[in-house]
Parts: structure tokens; sequence; C-alpha cells
């Protein structure tokens, strides 16, 4: 659906590479990260603020986002692949273009938004057809810090991803 001939060329060039070379389909070519690898070291990945009971009928969850100590920059321009769920920002017609990456499900909707450095705003050039809010993934593409803010929070890593797909 919506793939050109170019990327079924591609696709098939490649399985038929890995199955003349079994060992090139174990290389990595991602650096894999995990959420603790964003926080600068010494701090925690989820602030106690916010692994409390939530108050739903008071100020707006954005503004309950705690504070970032900081960010970390060495996988600036690096291939990654980090786990999170989708939290949906942009759509086109046939999926999500823009979501933010978030390391627990609620973040951002739910309960109040992880600080800006355990949040990664992921942009893809190929629409992302999810099962839907909070959807568990992998995400695969070229990393780096990025401060950007949206109505949901303020938001300190990008990625732009080359693959999702379903954890």
């Amino acid at each position: 659906m919506g793939m050109t001939n170019l990327n079924r060329r591609s696709i098939l060039a490649a399985l038929g590479a890995l199955s003349v070379c079994p060992s090139a389909a174990l290389a990595k070519d991602y650096i894999d990260l995990d959420w603790a690898d964003l926080v600068p070291d010494g701090q925690q990945v989820i602030p106690p603020v916010i692994q409390g009971l939530i108050d739903h009928d008071g100020p707006a969850l954005s503004s309950q986002q705690p504070a970032s100590q900081g960010v970390r920059t060495d996988w600036n321009g690096k291939v990654v692949r980090l786990p999170g769920y989708v939290v949906p920002i942009d759509y086109s017609g046939t999926g999500i273009t823009a979501f933010i990456l978030v390391p627990f499900v609620g973040a951002c909707v739910h309960v109040p938004p992880p600080p800006a450095n355990q949040l990664v705003f992921v942009t893809t050039g190929v629409p992302y057809e999810g099962s839907g809010m909070f959807e568990a993934v992998n995400v695969i593409g070229m990393f780096g810090t990025a401060s950007t803010s949206t109505q949901l929070a303020d938001i300190a890593y990008a990625l732009s991803a080359d693959h999702i797909e379903p954890f």
C-alpha cells in the first residue's frame, strides 16, 4: 500500500542479500538506547513528582511538567533505536507523520509529561499506520538534541525516523 516500485525493489534486493549472507541479518546499523541513556548521570529517569497519583481536576497536565536537568549529546547525529509509546501530533491521510515518543503509557495525556529530556519528537516522511494512541513501538533513525515545544510538553530530543515497528 503506497509503496513505490523502487521501494519494493530495494526491499527485495535487501532480502536477497540477507539470504545469501546470513550474518548480515545479525549486523546492527544502529545504537540501542534506553530512556536512562537520555538523562545526564545521577538523574532519575522518572522524577518522583510524576510517579504518584494525579489530580485530573487540577491545572493542565502540561503545566505540571517537571523541569529538565540537561540533555546528553553522546548520540547526536547517530542512528539509534529507541522503544517507547506513540502520542500522535500530526496526521496525513494514511497515518501519523509526527509524534512524541514517550517512555510510559499515559505520558503527556493522562499524567503530567516527563521532563523534556525524557521526550523525543519523531518525524517520518512515510506516514506510520499505527494501531492507535500509546502504541508500543521501536523507532530507528537519526537522533539529536533539539528543543521543541508543543501544547502537550516541552521536548529535548528529535528523531528522524527511517523505520518504525511495533514493539
